[in-house]
């Protein structure tokens, strides 16, 4: 996947502030909060394989326990989506493709309790 170059994150090609000192800050302030959601999504994609992993009797109250961790990965996928939406990135296929984002989570996108 090409990288934007800063301008582009900016607002779009060819827009450039009379301060590049702070359009360089809020380009970094963009990518540190991708990168978090980011990393929210994989653990929270990673903790609902390992239930999905582990044998069927390892939780207590395993019945209750994957809708919350499918209702937390649909929410960090949401989450996700908007930040990559700010910042210019409207693909969601390609969200859903690099993250292998399961069509369960897929389906229950959104904020908690919405």
């Amino acid at each position: 996947m090409p990288v934007k170059p800063v301008a582009a994150m900016m607002g779009g090609p060819g827009r450039f502030s009379a301060n590049p000192g702070l359009d360089y800050e809020i380009a970094q302030e963009k990518a540190v909060s991708l990168g978090r959601m980011g990393r929210r999504l994989e653990a929270a994609l990673a903790a609902l394989a390992a239930f999905d992993a582990a044998p069927t009797g390892a939780a207590p109250d395993g019945k209750g326990e994957r809708p919350a961790l499918v209702a937390e990965a649909a929410e960090a996928l949401w989450m996700l989506a908007v930040q990559r939406e700010a910042v210019g990135l409207c693909s969601y296929s390609a969200l859903l493709r690099d993250y292998a984002v399961p069509a369960e989570v897929a389906d229950r996108m959104g904020p908690r309790g919405a």
